[in-house]
């Protein structure tokens, strides 16, 4: 996949993106072309070599068709998740890594569901927290709307 500039795009960990611009740098003695990506979330600006960026998993954000998949998912309530707190954490953490909405938005659900339930570790909030602003990033992208409305949307759907 070609990206270019001006693109929305998502990184795995951080969420959504806008390519700012392409540059080359020469590191350890050698050129390589990068995209430099500010992210929407906070202040953060990644640069990403262009021949690795498929490979770390960046991305085009959802099509706002694929948005409601993405909330019949959160909707579910019949959530099967392991009762051990250290496996749950580490199977969050796994699908945090995969960079798959679906598996970052499964996360956000089922620590909402914990939460409202149960109460959530320190740790557990922060993924959530982590997780929840990703997720509201790409779906700000994908609905075309502020991050604030997207948020309200994303509540909603956890109701």
């Amino acid at each position: 996949m070609t990206f270019k500039v001006g693109d929305r795009v998502v990184y795995p960990h951080h969420g959504a993106a806008v390519i700012k611009k392409k540059e080359k740098i020469e590191a350890f003695g050698e050129k390589r072309e990068y995209l430099v990506l500010q992210m929407v979330h906070g202040e953060l600006t990644l640069r990403v070599p262009v021949d690795k960026a498929e490979e770390v998993g960046m991305r085009p954000p959802i099509s706002r068709s694929d948005v409601e998949d993405l909330f019949r998912l959160i909707g579910k309530r019949d959530v099967r998740e392991p009762a051990n707190w250290s496996r749950r954490f580490k199977n969050h953490q796994e699908k945090m890594k995969s960079g798959d909405v679906y598996q970052v938005a499964e996360v956000v659900r089922n620590l909402a569901l914990r939460e409202a339930g149960k109460g959530l570790s320190t740790a557990e909030k922060s993924m959530l927290d982590r997780a929840r602003g990703i997720l509201v990033s790409e779906l700000s992208f994908a609905l075309d709307v502020s991050e604030d409305d997207a948020l309200d949307k994303l509540n909603a759907g956890l109701q």
